[in-house]
């Protein structure tokens, strides 16, 4: 960017202040850079993860517990990384120089990963298909690889949504209802990038070799960058704001030492900026709202504020500051019903390809047999099916009878994911206990696959996949439009740690449930072979919390307060 860019009063850039280059950059013409990038790098991650939990059991000679909890904690740590990134976006680098640094580290990641698999003396020396052997340095070397993925990763997740929505200016009403679209395509890029890896490439890796498995993703996101930096000239770039953690603090200690103080009832003579931007970078103006007026006490002037002539924001914060604090707080209760519904979704890529090992894998009387994690293509193939559904049919019909121009909002949307997915976990353990039923009956306890076809798996793949483009898709748009405009990254980051926390408490369960139940040599709920487990009552578990989940988010959801941003057209 030149010195001369101004910007616009939502804090993207307007190239040399000329009206006429602003049609020249953002909006669609951006986004398939933005989206091609997303699908190679989706195919690269879920092309390397998809099928780790296997490679982590047979590669690295791991117990099925402790591959599921390994799996679960990686996957956990790609959605914890994201803060470093989100911080470092908002704060210092913008969200263009975030994605381009961190990718320079992911790819190093999946280069080492595609190595340690492939070349003899670092890939794990095994003298049958499931009989390996590796050193403590060969699987040193492999967890390196992937935890440098995980924090390249951390770079772009929260940075990517954010950075394609950033191509849409709120304050032209044109742009703006194109903006909850690109959303749904962005999810549906993520797909497309899941479906290849989960078909190809997951067989690639069953029936060819895990180097070329492996080597391949790592081509994949050499592409992603590619494509990413093609559209370099045509975008538009937010400006950063400085630290968000440090505003948030300074509201919290303004409030804290003013907590004797009164709030006006008049609110317009609290604190703000006489300009019409907003003095943090980048962000526009919030109005004030009435609920959590205890930190309104930190924009409330009194005499001790100004005895320097200058304002001390560690004393006194503009309503606007204020306004940022308070809609983090809001966020909160949202975000963390996320958590129990990643918990759901996060079995896609442990207990249900275990379960489906177990299971025949036979396509029809072939001897072609489908990997168990491949069956995760259904799960793609539903979002696939459903995000243009709900983007023609769905929204247009509810925009007829609710006359929101979204169709339902965005907690409405998300609630009716977590009521979908409370179902996958249903229809899961009645499989498990159909499956065990059998097992008993033939005496099917120690054979490999059982003769059950594993496409009974594809209703519960499909469920979750529908209950995506309702709760993940409505997040996205949720925490990027509810948050202040100078702490996007770090929101998107926010909604993306539920999925980390939704992994290890997964994680945790696991574990607290096999120490619970594998006592006095029972073999307990989650043994190596399935067949003698109980993973139908560890689903019950699950739907349980689900309909908890569910009935709290409902209430916070009833009580929740929207952002209203000063100069934004709804």
């Amino acid at each position: 960017m030149e010195e001369d860019d101004i910007y616009t009063n939502d804090g993207t850039v307007d190239y040399k202040g000329n009206p006429a280059n602003k049609k020249k950059t953002g909006t669609w013409r951006t986004c398939p850079f933005i989206i091609g990038n997303e699908v190679c790098e989706r195919l690269a991650y879920y092309g390397m993860s998809t099928n780790l939990v296997l490679y982590f059991k047979h590669q690295l000679n791991q117990h099925s517990s402790v591959a599921a909890t390994n799996n679960q904690n990686w996957g956990g740590t790609c959605y914890i990384t994201p803060i470093i990134g989100a911080f470092l976006a908002d704060s210092y680098l913008g969200r263009y120089w975030t994605i381009a640094c961190f990718s320079i580290v992911y790819i190093i990641g999946m280069t080492l990963l595609a190595l340690s698999a492939s070349v003899r003396g670092i890939r794990p020396r095994c003298h049958a298909e499931d009989n390996c052997n590796p050193t403590e340095v060969q699987s040193a070397m492999t967890f390196l690889a992937l935890y440098l993925i995980a924090l390249g990763t951390g770079g772009i997740k929260p940075c990517v949504s954010s950075y394609g929505a950033d191509q849409f200016d709120d304050t032209d009403e044109k742009e703006k209802k194109h903006k909850s679209s690109f959303f749904n395509w962005f999810y549906l890029s993520i797909n497309i990038g899941a479906l290849i890896a989960g078909s190809v490439l997951v067989w690639v890796q069953d029936n060819v070799s895990w180097g070329w498995g492996l080597g391949i993703p790592a081509i994949a996101m050499a592409i992603a960058v590619c494509f990413f930096f093609s559209g370099t000239r045509l975008y538009r770039n937010q400006v950063p704001g400085g630290s968000p953690v440090t505003r948030l603090f300074q509201v919290l200690v303004a409030s804290i030492r003013k907590y004797k103080v009164a709030v006006p009832a008049n609110k317009s003579v609290l604190h703000e900026t006489a300009d019409k931007e907003s003095n943090i970078k980048g962000s526009r103006k919030i109005d004030h709202t009435n609920d959590l007026s205890f930190f309104d006490k930190a924009a409330v002037e009194i005499e001790t504020d100004q005895l320097k002539g200058s304002v001390n924001p560690w004393r006194l914060c503009t309503v606007t500051q204020v306004e940022e604090l308070k809609a983090i707080i809001r966020l909160l209760p949202v975000w963390a019903s996320g958590i129990i519904f990643s918990t759901i979704c996060s079995q896609m890529g442990s207990l249900f390809v275990l379960q489906g090992e177990r299971m025949d894998t036979h396509v029809g009387h072939s001897n072609f047999k489908i990997p168990a994690a491949s069956l995760s293509i259904f799960d793609t193939l539903s979002v696939i099916f459903w995000v243009p559904i709900y983007d023609r049919i769905i929204v247009p019909v509810t925009r007829k009878f609710t006359g929101h121009t979204n169709g339902l909002t965005q907690l409405q949307r998300m609630g009716i994911g977590l009521f979908i997915s409370i179902f996958a976990m249903v229809v899961a353990a009645i499989l498990e206990h159909e499956r065990l039923k059998m097992i008993k009956r033939h005496n099917y306890y120690e054979l490999k696959e059982m003769p059950m076809t594993i496409f009974w798996q594809v209703p519960q793949y499909f469920l979750i996949g529908c209950a995506e483009v309702f709760t993940f898709i409505g997040q996205l748009e949720f925490f990027y439009e509810q948050a202040p405009d100078a702490m996007r990254s770090f929101c998107s980051a926010l909604s993306l740690t539920t999925i980390a926390l939704g992994s290890y408490l997964s994680s945790l369960l696991v574990t607290i449930v096999s120490n619970a139940t594998a006592k006095n040599g029972k073999p307990g709920w989650i043994p190596d072979n399935l067949n003698y487990g109980h993973i139908d009552y560890f689903f019950w578990i699950l739907a349980a919390l689900g309909v908890f989940n569910l009935g709290v988010y409902v209430w916070f959801a009833n009580w929740y307060t929207y952002k209203k941003a000063v100069g934004t057209l709804r």
